[in-house]
């Protein structure tokens, strides 16, 4: 079977000349990658061995690329180090220009304000992780320090992990989050329960608690705002 080549594509079909014309949103998956990959082989064409790539998650859903390793890559007819690498590296600048340039300047409001700033970084996680937002009296933003890395379903840590942070810091105030790597922001009994203890812990240490934010893919859940509901409800 004959390999159709880029460059046999018509023009408004290739991706460079596409990307040139439309701009990179207009490309589909397989041609954002197939640029990154920039050049197929004898037997497949760069978006072929890019769409061979998306095969192995779900398209729709493109977490899974910043797991798969350079090992996995190389399995793939056609991927050689140079472009597993080259993939790896487009991820990781990805990875890199989510996080937020300068936090000291950062004042916080609300719950958005500090999901806009670690959204795209924890909703693309397959491990739960919990980090830590400690801010000076006046909201601003000293540090957001990650505190626990766990697997798939939870990550272990206790209160006093949490404090040591804020004290090290002489932290007027805080605030908590954790990524569900399914996707689903919706709190769960342990997380809840868990945001009880915290609060109460730092009240003891004079350190105000401003919330328990859950992050999903797209979508968070500020288990503060859970807590005041149910407490409203017992009144």
């Amino acid at each position: 079977m004959a390999v159709i080549k880029i460059k046999e594509l018509p023009i408004s079909e290739r991706p460079y000349e596409k990307a040139e014309m439309y701009g990179e949103g207009a490309l589909s998956n397989a041609e954002l990658l197939a640029i990154i990959i920039k050049s197929g082989t004898k037997e497949e064409s760069s978006i072929t061995l890019a769409q061979k790539i998306l095969s192995l998650g779900n398209e729709t859903d493109l977490r899974f690329l910043q797991d798969l390793s350079i090992e996995e890559l190389t399995k793939l007819k056609g991927i050689g180090k140079v472009k597993a690498t080259q993939i790896k590296a487009a991820f990781e600048l990805a990875k890199r220009i989510s996080k937020p340039l300068n936090l000291q300047k950062i004042k916080i409001k609300n719950p958005l304000d500090i999901v806009s700033l670690v959204m795209d970084e924890l909703k693309l996680e397959k491990r739960e992780i919990v980090k830590v937002v400690i801010l000076n009296f006046q909201n601003v933003i000293i540090k957001i320090q990650t505190v626990a890395v766990g697997g798939k379903n939870s990550a272990h840590i206790e209160p006093k992990d949490i404090l040591i942070e804020a004290i090290k810091r002489d932290a007027s105030k805080i605030i908590l989050l954790h990524n569900h790597p399914s996707g689903d922001a919706t709190p769960s009994i342990k997380d809840i329960e868990f945001t009880k203890k915290l609060e109460e812990a730092s009240n003891i240490i004079g350190v105000q608690m401003l919330d328990h934010i859950v992050i999903g893919y797209n979508e968070y859940a500020s288990i503060k705002s859970y807590l005041l509901k149910e407490r409203m409800n017992k009144k």
